[in-house]
């Protein structure tokens, strides 16, 4: 995360994001991180934020640098540089140039406050044109104007997909989500998780598998939204410490391995059967957001705290099935 700063002010954002932040990853901290990365063999780097855009040189620099170790290189972005053909044209050209792989384009009807869409499409068109992979990323409520639906059929979307027939653009919707558990949205029929739905929710996949260095520098455990509130996703500093160290501290914890082999909608379905007071279904379309009730919910916490030995051989076993076990291994 270059930078905490975007140009767009979103509610409920999910990185705490906003025009007037002035936290920024300074460029050593950036390269030393990425370079770190490429030794623990991490397969991909993403650049994020805030709007990571902003970062200009810095983030240009950084796409070389992880390029360098042939890492596959992601930025996300609102597109708000994609204001003519031209403009787009331009910045997907620098980015390739620096060795960018992918690009992810954030949209719905939060982000369109800001940003419009057609800027989103117009750098979609860009990046297809230049070789690149491109995500477009709807945000979803019940009651929204920007769906997946509307993206395909906006004509100029529709030119694009005539005119790179061979270049597919991934269109995902997912939940927009309020910073607090106890904050609801509403969202369409069967996106909120219950006890019918439940055995579908596999475990985290972020958790112990991404690091995030933050723009002030802080090393989180995963690239959740909201991580910001969550101290103990919170590692250490890239300033005083490895990547390998904080990486090792985070898979100490069994919590978090817990997330990882579960998820948060299932502990939480566990913690309600130990303390019936405990209400979660129909609550959470995101899983981010069921993660921070766990952390912050004194209930929540006190019932994984009494009980969680319980578990200990459930997610022991878990991880034995997930990394270690090969149905093919001959049996002498």
């Amino acid at each position: 995360m270059p930078t905490y700063k975007c140009t767009a002010s979103c509610e409920h954002c999910g990185t705490l994001s906003h025009p007037r932040e002035t936290t920024w990853l300074p460029i050593e901290q950036m390269l030393k991180a990425i370079d770190e990365a490429a030794d623990l063999g991490y397969n991909v780097v993403v650049f994020t934020g805030g709007e990571a855009t902003l970062a200009g040189q810095n983030l240009l620099k950084g796409i070389e640098r992880a390029s360098s170790h042939g890492i596959t290189v992601r930025i996300v972005s609102n597109a708000h540089w994609a204001t003519n053909d031209r403009m787009a044209e331009r910045r997907i050209g620098e980015f390739v140039r620096a060795g960018l792989t992918e690009i992810n384009l954030s949209t719905g009807d939060q982000h369109a406050r800001f940003v419009p869409l057609d800027n989103v499409i117009r750098a979609a068109r860009a990046a297809v044109k230049a070789g690149l992979r491109a995500m477009i990323m709807v945000e979803t409520v019940l009651e929204r104007i920007i769906t997946k639906e509307v993206v395909e059929n906006h004509p100029e979307f529709q030119d694009i997909c005539n005119q790179f027939p061979s270049s597919k653009i991934n269109i995902l919707e997912s939940p927009w989500m309020p910073l607090s558990p106890s904050t609801l949205n509403k969202y369409p029929d069967g996106v909120t998780v219950n006890r019918s739905n439940l055995a579908l929710c596999k475990g985290c996949d972020s958790i112990l598998t991404t690091t995030t260095i933050q723009a002030d520098g802080q090393i989180a455990a995963c690239c959740g939204l909201g991580m910001r509130k969550i101290p103990e996703l919170k590692l250490d500093s890239i300033r005083e410490t490895k990547l390998a160290t904080a990486d090792q501290t985070a898979g100490e914890d069994f919590l978090k391995r817990w997330l990882r082999v579960e998820g948060p909608e299932r502990i939480l379905a566990w913690a309600s059967d130990h303390k019936s007071n405990i209400e979660w279904e129909n609550m959470y379309a995101h899983r981010c957001q069921a993660c921070m009730r766990i952390y912050t919910d004194p209930e929540v916490r006190e019932v994984i705290a009494k009980h969680h030995k319980e578990k200990i051989a459930d997610v022991l076993l878990s991880e034995w099935l997930m990394f270690h076990y090969n149905p093919l291994a001959q049996v002498n």
